[in-house]
């Protein structure tokens, strides 16, 4: 069966590999890279349906030309340059918190807690499956979370939660000896942290 599931996730690329030649460029791509307005209105109205969508096209002109008149900067002048210094503190800081928030780690040691739990050997495989389809399905809500509470109380929320279901499940594991049930908390936990770490981070 996990050979199957494995090359399941071929079937997208298959699906997009085949469809993608029948979807239409992006209008801003037409437009501000390609130069070309009549092959932006026709993508616009494949996309959006008939009608006046000269609103939209100025606003692709108005990006053009915002677009000309900034200055591109290297990657050492982006360090420099004082005006993007808290862009830049704020995007190295997330990214770094993303690496080390140890979802890694629960990953790794997932199977691990699993098999401390008793369970089965053939039941472990479908266990960690149900970690990723949780993780799924909360990036999903995620992105309805998102517009009603925005980036920061979710990315708040979710590390805040996320750090307390890594200390308590630092307690678990190391009363799960003298405590048998210690074990099924620990899995709760697990499962948790995806949850929080889909929404949140």
């Amino acid at each position: 069966l996990w050979p199957w599931l494995l090359a399941s996730s071929g079937l997208s690329a298959l699906v997009q590999l085949v469809t993608l030649p029948f979807f239409p460029d992006s209008p801003p791509y037409l437009l501000i890279q390609k130069g070309n307005e009549e092959a932006c209105r026709k993508a616009i109205r494949k996309l959006w349906g008939e009608g006046d969508h000269q609103e939209e096209i100025d606003d692709i002109m108005k990006e053009k030309a915002a677009m000309t008149s900034t200055k591109t900067l290297r990657v050492l002048e982006v360090i420099k340059e004082r005006s993007l210094r808290w862009q830049l503190y704020i995007l190295v800081t997330v990214m770094t918190t993303l690496q080390l928030c140890g979802i890694n780690a629960i990953y790794f040691y997932s199977f691990e807690v699993f098999h401390t739990a008793k369970f089965e050997e053939y039941l472990i495989p479908y266990v960690s499956l149900g970690v990723g389809l949780c993780e799924c399905l909360s990036s999903i809500l995620c992105t309805t979370l998102i517009d009603r509470f925005g980036r920061k109380v979710l990315l708040w929320g979710g590390y805040t939660l996320m750090c307390s279901a890594l200390a308590l499940l630092t307690m678990t594991l190391s009363l799960q000896h003298q405590f048998f049930w210690m074990h099924y908390f620990s899995v709760i936990l697990i499962f948790l942290f995806v949850i929080f770490y889909g929404i949140g981070p």
